[in-house]
């Protein structure tokens, strides 16, 4: 399997494995607790989590992932293809194009880690999130997984 699709699989991996890392925990109401009363003391500790982290999980969903700003790496694979080729070969026609598709391949791979990157920001946020929410919940009486 070639470099660039093991990178892509691993990308998809993680990505996956981030997404399940941060999702809302499970409350149950160890003391008896109403669902009225379960509500209620859901919205006051989701509000207490939002105050004291700074995180709202709802723009955290709505954050849009970063877009790629152009870096150039096609047209500088390009130009070094074309060198390479003129010194080596002869050809820097053919380098030219070999330097593109390396330049674009490095392109890809630099997307590739920015979404990485950016997907495990707002993990870690929504965990930080979730456990100011799951300590305010257990503070209250109830059991969290």
């Amino acid at each position: 399997m070639s470099n660039p699709k093991r990178f892509a699989l691993g990308a998809v991996a993680l990505l996956f494995t981030l997404g399940a890392a941060a999702q809302k925990p499970v409350i149950y109401p160890a003391k008896g607790q109403s669902a009225q009363q379960q509500q209620k003391d859901d919205g006051e500790c989701y509000s207490w989590s939002k105050t004291n982290t700074g995180i709202d999980p709802a723009a955290v969903a709505q954050t849009p992932p970063p877009q790629q700003k152009p870096g150039g790496e096609r047209a500088r694979g390009a130009a070094r293809g074309a060198v390479v080729g003129e010194v080596v070969g002869d050809n820097p026609g053919g380098g030219a194009a070999a330097g593109a598709v390396v330049g674009g391949a490095r392109a890809r791979n630099n997307q590739a880690a920015q979404q990485q990157q950016a997907q495990g920001q707002k993990t870690q946020a929504m965990d930080t999130f979730y456990r100011a929410y799951a300590a305010c919940m257990e503070g209250r009486g109830y059991t969290v997984k």
